[in-house]
């Protein structure tokens, strides 16, 4: 057999393994994560076709069985359980700790799973008491994660940043769904719990379900993106924190802006726009920081993965535009200014978070398939590298046919342009489509590992 051609004999899984790379004793198995994020693009998927056959969904008021049932397929069965996925795998690694128990993220994923079907379903009819329901059991299972995680983060040697993020975000979806199950009790059961409904009633139930998006939102998802990629970006560039102070000031206005947003939305306050500003100068110090890592980076250049994360990093600035006008005192409330706020939620979890996670899931997927599948192999045979693992061109046209999606969706979602709108998120569809392809090609490896006998010069070489 030449030494270039494959093996095509069955791979003998019964070699003993090669030494593990330095983070194999602190992350779970590679199943655990992929589990939680196989899941949640099976999710994402649904919603795009749910959108793309419905876009009506889109172009009216927000507060409607059917967008409140779609934003919770979308919320809980993509970003969350992608992001908890990933948190169980970068948390460990990133603070350089091992994950304190993988047997509570397995109850804890069977227990997320139930919900956020349950919950979907319910919501679509309009079913609060069983809405409540399954909101109980959503959240016995963030409390099995976040009990999960704080007991990890208790053994971190060394508090930095991106623990406190960590923390933080924790903190704040522990919160989020508390107040979702809050209000739905209350508006299930007002008879049986007329304390909690009378206290619920005092506050208006569109500002009390804003308060609860934003918990979940900016609480969850942006406050662990920074806090996160003060990690991940300086090992991917291959460069470094340039200004610890400034990042942990960013996260620290982060949070001080998250807190005062959420009660000024709650209490209809006008300050919520003082406290918008913060946010504001925060993401400011975020951008300036991430600008000084990749300044200072040794990788010139970034491959697509990361610039789909720098290009979510970036409509932060209009996502944040959207939110100060909202946020003004005295705004009219008319079909435009309602129509801007759906935008403005559609641009912040489909145009900057999801952009982010899937770019960043172009560093991880391959890298938890690579390390589950060829980590046993190296120095025995030829094992691909990370970027042989999918398609580079596929991953290029995914991104701009997501970008041109997500740019017309949202155009014609403030003019309430139905045609418009199902173009854009057509585009969108066909974008995901394209990178579940590339997740597939992906995967493959679990079930056809690619490899090739090591070159006769290996063997002939005294220094191998």
């Amino acid at each position: 057999m030449a030494a270039t051609s494959p093996i095509s004999a069955p791979v003998d899984r019964t070699v003993p393994r090669a030494t593990p790379q330095p983070h194999g004793a602190t992350a779970p198995s590679s199943t655990l994560p992929l589990l939680f994020t196989l899941t949640g693009l099976l999710a994402l998927l649904l919603g795009a076709g749910w959108i793309v056959a419905q876009p009506d969904i889109l172009v009216t008021y927000h507060y409607s069985p059917r967008a409140i049932s779609v934003t919770h397929l979308l919320v809980l069965g993509w970003l969350c359980s992608v992001v908890m996925g990933a948190m169980y795998q970068l948390v460990p690694v990133a603070l350089e700790t091992k994950l304190f128990s993988e047997r509570l993220a397995q109850i804890q994923f069977a227990l997320h799973l139930i919900a956020c079907v349950g919950m979907v379903w319910s919501f679509s009819t309009w079913n609060l008491k069983s809405v409540a329901l399954f909101g109980a059991m959503l959240v016995v299972g963030v409390a099995v994660f976040v009990y999960n995680i704080a007991r990890t983060l208790l053994r971190v040697p060394k508090w930095n940043v991106t623990a406190t993020s960590v923390a933080a975000a924790i903190g704040w979806v522990m919160l989020a769904v508390a107040l979702g199950l809050v209000i739905a009790t209350a508006k299930s059961y007002p008879e049986t719990l007329p304390a909690l409904a009378g206290w619920v009633i005092r506050f208006d139930p569109i500002g009390a379900m804003h308060a609860h998006a934003h918990l979940g939102a900016m609480g969850f998802f942006l406050v662990l993106m920074v806090g996160v990629s003060y990690k991940l970006i300086p090992m991917f560039a291959l460069s470094e924190l340039k200004n610890p102070r400034r990042a942990a000031w960013s996260v620290v206005l982060l949070n001080i802006g998250l807190a005062g947003s959420f009660v000024t939305i709650l209490m209809r306050s006008p300050w919520k726009l003082a406290f918008a500003l913060v946010t504001f100068l925060a993401l400011m110090l975020y951008a300036l920081e991430l600008r000084a890592i990749l300044k200072a980076r040794r990788r010139s250049a970034l491959d697509w993965g990361m610039r789909g994360f720098l290009t979510a990093v970036g409509l932060l600035f209009p996502l944040s535009m959207i939110a100060a006008a909202l946020s003004w005192p005295g705004l009219p409330v008319n079909g435009y200014t309602l129509q801007l706020e759906s935008v403005y939620g559609f641009l912040g979890l489909v145009g900057v978070v999801s952009f982010a996670i899937i770019g960043m899931l172009y560093k991880i997927i391959p890298f938890l398939v690579w390390f589950g599948t060829y980590s046993q192999y190296m120095g025995r045979a030829q094992v691909p590298s990370l970027a042989e693992l999918y398609s580079a061109r596929l991953q290029i046209i995914s991104y701009w046919t997501y970008l041109a999606g997500l740019l017309t969706t949202l155009l014609a979602m403030e003019f309430s342009n139905v045609i418009g709108v199902r173009c854009g998120t057509g585009l969108l569809a066909a974008s995901l489509a394209i990178f579940g392809f590339n997740v597939a090609k992906m995967l493959r490896h679990f079930v056809h590992p690619q490899l090739k006998p090591l070159p006769k010069i290996f063997f002939n070489n005294p220094a191998a």
